[in-house]
Parts: C-alpha cells; sequence; structure tokens
C-alpha cells in the first residue's frame, strides 16, 4: 500500500470480525513499527499482544465502567468532545464488544528510556510522549497495510495498576495505551476527514496563515 494512501485511511476502527490475525501478519508489523523515531534511540517501547479470552475479557472489564461514566457525560452534556452522535454510538459498540476484538495489543514503555524536558512547565507534561506515540501509529499504519484495522486508546490507563498486575508489567514500566487489533468488519475509510491545511498551519507567528485559503489562491 502506498504510505500516503495508508495514512489517508487509518481510522480507528470500532467493528471487528472475529477471525484471528496470524502470527506472521502481527510480526511484519511489529517489525517495521519499532522504526518510530525515539528520543536517543533508546527504544523505551514494548508491547504485550492479548489473545486469551479471560484476559481480554479481563480488559474489557476495566475499560467498560470508564467508558460508561464518559459516555453518561457526553449524554447529558456535561462533556462535550465535538463528535458526531453516530461517533459517539460507535465508540459505545466498541465498548461493549471489546472482549471480542481478536487482540488487544499494550504499548507499555521503559521510564528510564523516557526524557520528558518539560516537566518544570507548571502544565501538563507531553514530552515523554514523543519517544512512544510515533512507535505506536506505525504499528497502526503498518497493520493498515496488512488489511487490519486498529482502534488506539488511552483510557484504560486510568486503571494502569490493575493493568499491571493482570499482564506482570514490571514496576519500572507505564501503560502508554490500548490498540484493539483485527480485520474491520466494514470497509476502511476512503479518506479521513480532517481540518484543512490552511486553518491548521502557520508562518513565522502562531495565527498567521501559512498557505491561503483556496478562493483566496
Amino acid at each position: 500500500m502506498e504510505l500516503t494512501e495508508a495514512m489517508r485511511t487509518t481510522g480507528t476502527c470500532r467493528y471487528f470480525c472475529p477471525d484471528p490475525v496470524p502470527d506472521e501478519v502481527l510480526h511484519r508489523a511489529f517489525e517495521v513499527a519499532r522504526f518510530g523515531p525515539q528520543g536517543g534511540n533508546r527504544q523505551p517501547v514494548r508491547w504485550v499482544v492479548v489473545r486469551e479470552p479471560a484476559t481480554k475479557q479481563a480488559l474489557a472489564d476495566l475499560y467498560l465502567p470508564l467508558w460508561k461514566a464518559y459516555f453518561d457525560g457526553i449524554s447529558s452534556g456535561d462533556v462535550n468532545v465535538g463528535a458526531l452522535p453516530q461517533t459517539v454510538l460507535d465508540a459505545d459498540h466498541f465498548a461493549e464488544h471489546l472482549a471480542e476484538v481478536p487482540a488487544i495489543v499494550v504499548a507499555c514503555a521503559e521510564l528510564a528510556g523516557l526524557h520528558p524536558t518539560d516537566t518544570e512547565l507548571g502544565r501538563l507534561s507531553v514530552v515523554g510522549g514523543g519517544s512512544i506515540y510515533p512507535t505506536v501509529q506505525n504499528l497502526c499504519l503498518a497493520l493498515r497495510a496488512e488489511g487490519v484495522g486498529t482502534a488506539f486508546t488511552t483510557l484504560l490507563c486510568i486503571t494502569e495498576p490493575a493493568v499491571r498486575e493482570l499482564l506482570a508489567i514490571p514496576d519500572d514500566f507505564i501503560t502508554a495505551g490500548h490498540i484493539a487489533v483485527g480485520y474491520p468488519e466494514r470497509p476502511f475509510p476512503r479518506k479521513l476527514s480532517r481540518s484543512p491545511v490552511e486553518e491548521i498551519v502557520f508562518a513565522e507567528t502562531f495565527g498567521r496563515p501559512c498557505f491561503p485559503t483556496p478562493a483566496e489562491a
């Protein structure tokens, strides 16, 4: 698959076929995903592939109450996610059927391999994720090239102590996200919907358009 097509069509899959994803497909995806950029080439990311039904159910049991609390907030208007109603309903279906997904891949990261430089700024620290999430996205793109769908979520990170115990994750590793993996029940999107370049790219200073809008061009 051509790279830009994969980037434009690797959306969140929330409806999966029950067919297992073969080991050789997963291996090929992990083989290329590992080349994601990371600070100092420390390679902090490790993966746990969960396919045992009981373990998937345990993860789903942790996930569902977290999602339902969020979903109730959306339904009551207390939480504004800016998502289309169908997207929210699809996410609810995903949560209800998470245990049936062929595999759940848990992305872990070694704390000693992260080097956040923004911890003293008085705001949420995010820089450490720069050595994790490019590799995670590489995995999603590599699986897309194999015809495999993915859904990345960080919601289960709230329950990291329970996930750590369930999967025997060492204390010096954190959980950075969970990826549902399987062949999609529905076709991949032909093109994802995103904000136009003209609205999100600035020149020299924030807010100054870098490119003219189509009407101005």
